[in-house]
């Protein structure tokens, strides 16, 4: 009996024992997902759960939070796993959201059915939220992701890629800016406590064009290995081809020791010259970091400037705050919008893209971007084309799988055209980001996951093929081609490319998938006419060509240029008017990229052509007596300047001797002939007239000479009879310096005078054009 009972105490004891130890576990991967340590949460709810009682809370718990780990560290496998158990065991007892995560986790691994009925049975728990209706119609047909695959080429970039992750590509000058966590210099990196990967840094392949020939290079040594892209048969005898003794690849470097840091840095966007840019980093500045209330150190952007051969004068954005992340910056064409991600309170999901106005050093406030482009789930990873077109990545909107990149064009800062999903192969079932391109995506780069899978990011190439159509241009007459026709295509009433027929009367053109598009050909004497071409229901593939036939005609032809008169720009998006003053007939046309606009008036009269854009003074220029000539027609061409609210104009020749405020000669004549003319033809336009000097005597003597200066500005123009009402004199003196003439600086005297100078600020554009 004695013997018995110390066996039972035994027992009880070891039951005891593991029962603290599963006690213990739990704990301790609690603990561990509340510090967002996933890696480590993960093995110790693995621990926990190898001898958890089922069917209990606690069990519960660990699997829910074990499934939320997995999909922080991109394991979409063991995710969809652990979802599927929780769905088993819990069916009637959970939270809606892990239905959407085990969608979510379903496609991701390319189970785009089984994850259609997990959408579903989301939709049903979550109406409001649209993701569980539109994800549930979009996998009842996946065809429409694939439509586009077979005119894209994919390559892996063996010279940038690590074993580590390196994703968000961005163009500097010929290279290519990157974000890494690649080890370099021999340094021991800090490690990331949520995937336990080293912090990311900023790095600089220098030249683009060497990427392709790395891409050949590598496809012979990998003599058939699998893993990489696919290459073609000529690519293949390419790549044989190669001489052993080719040059070596510049070599991959840290783009800035002064701007990487302990911590995260990038993405990073660039401003068009190169010389300022704007970066995404953990909330640390001048040796400091910062964390939110509840002890998170979020992300936070910053402007840097170049300095010789370094970067520095980093400065923290105003917008930014410890409580709430500001990341992936994307600059417009133009430098005067800046889009980025937050999760600042008052959006639609978990980030949204945001965007706020940038002009003369001075940021406004942040704007949502809207429903059009952000929804429930998460968009992120912006990018601005030189058309000002955005692409992003979105796990919110129809996809793949994942992050799929989408692209919307924009005018002005808005939307203005559906959303679509770039399809595959730019997109899969994994992460897909970071896209970057020109603005006819033929090519460019993007980030994704997909080919390591866990945790792995890397960079790609694109190439971009067309769906090609050719537009024949005949003579009706002689059924002839037609050389030297300007053939425009449009879409929804704004200009797109033109193009010039050959000595063959034809032009090729790539159009994308499920638009209508319009053709106008046009030559001097002859008729303009044209056709719509649909490619919603045609295929390419059946009809490649369409022909415009022109008859003999003696109307004249009026076209011309719309461009900025602060840098002789062309301006998209302007609605062009011309006018009939003997019937008030009118015909108009919005400027796509190049500017231009092309009319061919069927009636005689007295003409007159107008360009209007928002924000911009309204232009009007008369065209006098436009008729059809009896020997051969006549082309009118009319170019329009118009001013934008927020211009600043140079005055060039407005300059000043050492401490003068008197107004030269030279200046005068610059006054006379760029500002008068402008503040008569817009007599409601206001302006302020900006004054600078150089470094030279005082702060406060300098800042009073630029007052002077400016007023005596604001005087003679007084004298010449505009109303001072319109006009702001104001002194900046030595704040604003062209150059790096400052107080500690060795300058010559043309040097300084470049600072002493004058300009003029368009503050209001009220006024409409002279008519």
């Amino acid at each position: 009996m004695k013997k018995y009972n110390i066996w039972l105490l035994a027992f009880i004891f070891l039951i005891a024992q593991q029962s603290f130890a599963q006690s213990g576990r739990l704990k301790a991967a609690n603990r561990s997902f509340e510090n967002m340590s996933y890696i480590e949460a993960i093995r110790n709810y693995e621990d926990y759960l190898r001898t958890a009682k089922t069917g209990t809370p606690e069990m519960k718990e660990a699997l829910t939070k074990l499934g939320y780990s997995y999909r922080k560290v991109q394991d979409s496998r063991n995710a969809e796993r652990i979802y599927a158990e929780l769905i088993d065991r819990y069916s009637k007892e959970l939270e809606s959201e892990i239905y959407l995560y085990f969608a979510q986790a379903l496609a991701n691994n390319g189970k785009y059915k089984e994850s259609q009925k997990m959408y579903s049975r989301y939709g049903q728990e979550q109406t409001t939220d649209m993701r569980g209706r539109r994800f549930t119609v979009a996998y009842m047909d996946n065809s429409h992701f694939y439509q586009d695959s077979a005119t894209y080429k994919v390559d892996y970039l063996y010279a940038l890629n690590s074993r580590q992750s390196d994703f968000s590509p961005m163009y500097y000058k010929n290279g290519l800016v990157f974000v890494s966590a690649r080890e370099e210099g021999g340094a021991i990196k800090r490690v990331f406590m949520q995937n336990q990967t080293p912090f990311l840094d900023l790095f600089m392949f220098p030249d683009t064009a060497e990427l392709r020939k790395d891409n050949i290079v590598a496809m012979k040594q990998a003599s058939g290995v699998g893993g990489g892209s696919s290459f073609s048969a000529s690519e293949k005898l390419e790549a044989m081809a190669t001489e052993e003794k080719e040059k070596p690849l510049s070599k991959i470097e840290q783009f800035s020791k002064t701007l990487n840091s302990k911590y995260h840095e990038g993405p990073v966007t660039f401003f068009k010259d190169y010389k300022k840019l704007i970066f995404t980093r953990n909330n640390y500045n001048k040796g400091r970091s910062r964390t939110s209330s509840d002890g998170v150190n979020k992300l936070k952007l910053y402007m840097a400037s170049e300095n010789g051969k370094h970067w520095g004068g980093v400065k923290e954005l105003p917008f930014n705050s410890d409580d709430y992340s500001c990341g992936h910056p994307a600059l417009s064409p133009d430098d005067t919008k800046l889009y980025f991600v937050s999760d600042m309170p008052g959006g639609f999901g978990g980030t949204d893209i945001y965007v706020v106005d940038y002009r003369d050093g001075n940021w406004g406030s942040p704007v949502n971007l809207g429903r059009e482009i952000n929804t429930e789930g998460n968009e992120m990873f912006p990018f601005m084309d030189e058309n000002g077109n955005m692409y992003f990545s979105s796990d919110g909107h129809e996809g793949l799988g994942g992050l799929d990149v989408f692209y919307v064009e924009m005018k002005e800062g808005i939307p203005v055209s559906d959303i679509k999903n770039l399809g595959t192969p730019i997109n899969s079932e994994k992460d897909d980001f970071g896209f970057i391109t020109k603005g006819n995506r033929s090519s460019g780069y993007f980030s994704s996951n997909r080919k390591r899978g866990y945790g792995d990011d890397n960079l790609y190439s694109f190439r971009h093929g067309c769906r090609q159509l050719n537009i024949l241009v005949y003579d009706a007459g002689s059924k002839k081609p037609l050389e030297t026709v300007d053939v425009r295509m449009s879409k929804n009433g704004e200009n797109k490319e033109l193009f010039v027929t050959g000595s063959d009367g034809k032009v090729t053109v790539c159009l994308e998938t499920g638009t209508d598009f319009e053709f106008k050909a046009m030559k001097e004497g002859y008729e303009s006419n044209g056709v719509s071409y649909g490619t919603f229901a045609s295929s390419l593939k059946n009809q490649t060509s369409i022909t415009i036939y022109l008859e003999k005609s003696k109307a004249p032809i009026i076209k011309g240029t719309i461009v900025s008169e602060v840098n002789q720009r062309p301006i998209q998006g302007a609605v062009v008017t011309l006018k009939n003053g003997k019937d008030g007939s009118k015909e108009q046309i919005v400027t796509g990229a190049d500017g231009r606009y092309e009319f061919q008036p069927k009636k005689e009269g007295d003409y007159s052509v107008t360009a209007a854009k928002d924000h911009y003074a309204e232009n009007t220029e008369s065209l006098g007596k436009v008729k059809q000539s009896r020997k051969s027609p006549k082309t009118v061409e009319q170019n329009l300047g118009l001013v934008g609210q927020g211009d600043i104009f140079r005055l060039e020749n407005i300059y000043y001797d050492f401490g003068q405020f008197f107004i030269r000669p030279d200046a005068a004549k610059e006054l006379e002939t760029k500002l008068i003319p402008i503040l008569k033809k817009y007599p409601n336009m206001r302006i302020e007239v900006r004054s600078h000097t150089d470094s030279r005597a005082s702060d406060a003597f300098n800042l009073k000479l630029s007052a002077n200066r400016a007023r005596a500005v604001l005087d003679y123009l007084a004298a010449r009879g505009i109303n001072t009402n319109r006009v702001v004199a104001k002194g900046y003196g030595e704040t604003e310096l062209l150059n790096n003439c400052d107080d500690e600086a060795k300058c010559e005297e043309d040097q300084h005078q470049a600072n002493r100078r004058t300009e003029f600020k368009i503050l209001d554009i009220s006024a409409v054009g002279m008519n």
